[in-house]
Order: C-alpha cells, then sequence, then structure tokens
C-alpha cells in the first residue's frame, strides 16, 4: 500500500509535479504513463524511495518490489538461481543445507543436529515448495532450466532483464513497481506476465509502452501531464481511459469553441455601444462579460511533441565497408558465437534473429569494437564510419550532463549547434544540464540516437533501438531507419522496426546461419 500526499518531484530546477496525492491500495493496477520525459521513471523512484520528493509524504506499508529499468544485479558472480531465490532469503538456506548434507557424511551427532536446524531453516523460508515456484516464475519470463545454475556474468543484458523481474516477482511483495517490465520479453512472456500481473492481489503500478498489457491488466490509469506538472487520476480500465480522453479532448474543443464564439460577439457588440455615453457602462460589463468566458475555460492543453528524430548522412566508403570472419566467443566456457562469418554491403540492412542469450548483443559489441573476438577477426573496409547504438546504453558516461556528452561525441560542433540538435530530441532548457545517469530509459535512448547524427556514419549497428520509447518517438526512429540510406545491421524485437528496417538479408543465431529475408521470417521477431 502507497500514499502520496502533496508531493511535488523536482528534477533539479524543472518542477515535474505539483502537490500530487493518491492512494494505491491492494488490487490497484495502475497504468502510469505519458510521453518520454515527462517524469514517469523519476515519480516512481520516489515511490520506490530511492529518490525523495522535493516536498510532501511517500507512505508505504508491506513490502514494495521494485524493477528499475536499469536493474543490474550488484553481484553477477551469483547463479541466476540463487539470485531469484535471493528475495527470500532462501540462498542461504539452499546452501547451508547443502553444506549440511555434506558434512553428515561424517555420522556424529553434531553434524546429524546441524542439518536439523539447516533442514527447519529451509522449511521456514518455503522449502521444496518455493523452490519449485521460483522455477515456474523463471520459466515464465522465459529462463530455461538449464541457465539455472549459470552466472551473471555470462548472461545476456536481456537474460540479466529478466532474471531481476523473475525475483521481484518470486519475492511476494505487497506492492509491485514495474518499469518496463516487458523489455526483452519474447510473446510467450509477455503472456504469461499479462496473467501473473491480473492475478496480483496486491497493489501495482507499472510503466509500459506494451498498450496490449496495459489494455489486459490495469483497473486504474495516472497520466504525467509535464506542461501542468500535473497527475491526471483515471479511476477506469486503459481502454475506457482511451475513450474518455478523446471525449474529454472533443468537449474541450466543442466548449473552447462556443466561448470564443460568444465571447467575440460580445465584444463585437460592446464596440459598437461605446460610442455613445448613455451605452458605455452597458458596453464595459458587456466586455467583462466576454473576458469571463475566456477565463473560465479549461487552459487549452498543447499537444505532447514527438523528439524529431534523424539518423547521419553518410560518407562514402567501399563496397563491403564491414565484414567478419570465423567469429567465436565464450563467457566462463559457455560458446555463444561459433563461426560467425559475416559482409555488410554498402546500405544494405540485415536483421540478427535468434532467442535471449544466442548471442546478438554480444555480436554487435564485437563489430563495435566494445569486445574482443575469442577467435575470428572483424574486417572495415574503405572509409567505414561505424555508429553503434548500445542496448544498456554503455556508449553514455552518467557523469557528463546531457550538453557535454553529446558534445564529447561530436566534438566539432559549437555549443549552439549542440543544444539545437538536442533540442530537436526533446533536450531543451535545463534538461540539456541534466546528469545523463537520471535520465530515464526513454532518455537515454533519445540522447545515444541524437549522438548519431553528426557521426557521418556509413554503417549503423542498433541494438533494441526502440526500447523504452514513447509511441511518438518511435514512430520518428522508425521513419529514420526507413529512409537511412547508409547500411543498417539490427537486432530488435519490435516487428515494426524490421518492417521499417526492409531488411534484405537475416543471419540467425546461435547457428550462425544467413539467408535472405522472407516475411515468414517476421514470426521470430517477437519470439526471439
Amino acid at each position: 500500500m502507497i500514499t502520496v500526499r502533496d508531493v511535488d518531484v523536482r528534477v533539479g530546477a524543472r518542477l515535474l509535479l505539483s502537490g500530487v496525492s493518491f492512494h494505491v491500495s491492494p488490487g490497484d493496477r495502475v497504468g502510469l504513463v505519458g510521453r518520454n520525459g515527462a517524469g514517469k521513471t523519476t515519480l516512481m523512484n520516489v515511490l520506490a524511495g530511492t529518490l525523495r520528493p522535493a516536498s510532501g509524504t511517500v507512505t508505504t506499508h508491506g513490502g514494495i518490489g521494485h524493477l528499475p529499468q536499469d536493474s543490474r544485479a550488484a553481484d553477477q558472480s551469483v547463479t541466476v538461481a540463487d539470485r531469484i531465490l535471493s528475495a527470500r532469503g532462501l540462498d542461504r538456506a539452499v546452501r547451508a543445507l547443502r553444506r549440511a548434507e555434506e558434512a553428515m557424511a561424517d555420522g556424529t551427532e553434531r553434524s546429524m543436529r546441524a542439518y536439523v536446524r539447516a533442514e527447519a531453516e529451509f522449511q521456514a523460508r518455503g522449502g521444496y515448495a518455493a523452490e519449485a515456484e521460483a522455477a515456474r516464475v523463471a520459466a515464465g519470463v522465459g529462463l530455461p532450466s538449464a541457465l539455472m545454475e549459470r552466472r551473471l556474468a555470462a548472461l545476456s543484458g536481456g537474460q540479466r532483464r529478466r532474471v531481476e523481474l523473475a525475483r521481484i516477482l518470486f519475492a511476494g511483495h505487497d506492492t509491485l513497481l514495474l518499469d518496463e517490465p516487458t523489455n526483452h520479453l519474447d510473446t510467450d512472456a509477455v503472456d504469461w506476465l499479462r496473467g501473473f500481473l491480473t492475478n496480483h492481489r496486491g497493489g501495482l503500478v507499472m510503466i509500459s509502452h506494451d498498450t496490449s498489457l496495459l489494455a489486459g491488466t490495469v483497473n486504474r490509469v495516472f497520466h504525467l501531464d509535464p506542461q501542468r506538472a500535473a497527475l491526471d487520476v483515471h479511476n477506469t480500465g486503459w481502454e475506457t481511459y482511451l475513450a474518455r480522453q478523446e471525449a474529454d479532448e472533443r468537449r474541450r474543443a466543442r466548449e473552447r469553441a462556443n466561448a470564443e464564439r460568444k465571447a467575440a460577439s460580445l465584444h463585437a457588440q460592446a464596440d459598437r455601444m461605446r460610442a455613445r455615453v448613455s451605452t458605455a457602462v452597458a458596453a464595459r460589463n458587456m466586455a467583462r462579460r466576454a473576458d469571463r468566458l475566456l477565463a473560465e475555460l479549461e487552459p487549452e492543453r498543447r499537444k505532447e511533441r514527438a523528439a524529431r528524430i534523424r539518423l547521419p548522412e553518410p560518407a562514402p566508403c567501399g563496397r563491403i565497408p564491414l565484414g567478419a570472419v570465423s567469429l567465436v566467443k565464450a563467457y566462463g566456457g559457455q560458446r555463444v558465437l561459433h563461426g560467425v562469418d559475416l559482409a555488410v554491403d554498402r546500405g544494405s540492412r540485415l536483421v540478427v534473429l535468434g532467442p535471449n542469450g544466442a548471442g546478438k548483443t554480444t555480436l554487435l559489441r564485437i563489430l563495435a569494437g566494445h569486445e574482443r573476438p575469442d577467435e575470428g577477426r572483424v574486417v572495415h573496409g574503405h572509409g567505414l564510419r561505424l555508429g553503434y547504438f548500445a542496448q544498456e546504453h554503455d556508449t553514455l558516461r552518467p557523469d557528463l550532463t546531457v550538453r557535454r556528452q553529446l558534445a564529447s561525441v561530436a566534438p566539432g560542433l559549437t555549443d549552439g549547434e549542440v543544444r539545437s540538435v538536442l533540442g530537436s530530441f526533446l533536450f531543451s532548457g535545463d534538461d540539456a544540464d541534466k546528469p545523463v545517469g537520471v535520465l530515464s530509459g526513454g532518455e537515454k535512448t533519445r540522447l545515444a540516437l541524437a549522438g548519431l547524427v553528426h557521426s557521418g556514419a556509413n554503417v549503423l549497428l542498433l541494438d533494441e533501438p526502440t526500447n523504452n520509447l514513447d509511441p511518438a518517438s518511435r514512430e520518428e526512429v522508425l521513419t529514420a531507419v526507413g529512409t537511412y540510406p547508409g547500411a543498417i545491421v539490427m537486432v530488435t524485437h519490435d516487428e515494426g522496426a524490421v518492417t521499417a528496417l526492409r531488411p534484405d538479408r537475416v543471419l540467425l543465431l546461435p547457428e550462425a546461419e544467413e539467408d535472405l529475408w522472407s516475411e515468414d521470417y517476421l514470426e521470430l521477431v517477437a519470439s526471439a
């Protein structure tokens, strides 16, 4: 349970929310919506207690489970099973029980008593039933049993994200705070998550750009309006919320048109009456009435801006600007790439498909020079200029401001040109001086794309470029991808992104098989 009273939320000098109050009770499933940069993730962090509000109070009762957008486990050396079980302290109980079982080999009474104590602690935390529940949750979000004993360091970014989601869901918290929980999930996992959240008896606050998930789960909608620094609370499901939004917009337009028409008529009549002394007072009263009509109207709500996203003008290059020969890569003895051969022709479009953990992100990191292959080599052709968009945004420096981050990757731009580029990507005013580390996932996506604009890149490596974007910004990205004349190698779970890309070839991992693109492959995209 969460109670928010008269809360103001600020990022630096910018006021995101003013005087917000609401209550999240058991059974409330809230969809927190608004454009990228409106403050959704910041508000979620305030609810989770990781950020303090500028004023007001946030009171919580019961356990709070928070899945942030950038959810990276602190200890990468633990196994998947231990990380999930640690949500209930079961990891320690399991290890203690295993040690006690091994110690029983000496047959002493002391070791028997230690085993009884370890088993009692294990059972008190849920025992074998809890272990089975953890395995069911892990399987639900797409983590096969073969991964459970693998260390987190050996997983892909998408797999680690699934581990953190499974851990939060297994913990049994009273209230769940989930920020983009469907990132890196395939369609089966999204379907399973929808069922889990629908049956969750506690509270839920969720940020998601997956409208089908919102439609299938939420029974309240909180819309964050950055223009008014306000949170509009709608006690209804998603489809009804959308219908009411449209109806309210039509009503406001009608009321404004009627009031403006009446006010114009009154002003015109007042102007005619002012010329005569006998009707001058009546004319002033009529003009005041017209002004009151306009003043009593709801403030006109401007349409939310979308980022004007564009990709670089590619520099001239040779026929095959980028290639790879017999790439091999393994982590902790687990081979993720084996014998990958690749030739990226000038202006070509390649989509890389495969299940989570198949090595898609690893391949792009190797092609970008961020990792070295264990075997094989990357071949740079004549005139190659690479542009790399990283799924985990690890090309961004959290200690820099937004403005300095862009200036660092585009040193040839003046400060005015930097601010102009940032403005087109919706970073204006004080937003340009925010630290990169406090940006939401959507804002980081926009900033990383802004860094490509003046790169002259003729080969773009794009790893999940539509993650965390609001619908309007996503459409801008897809349009930019569709019109970019250079070569693109893309990893994505977004069918719309593949459609916009219009790939001519597909690389299937882990098989390392390349084929001409066919629409038959489209059904693999969301399940990859």
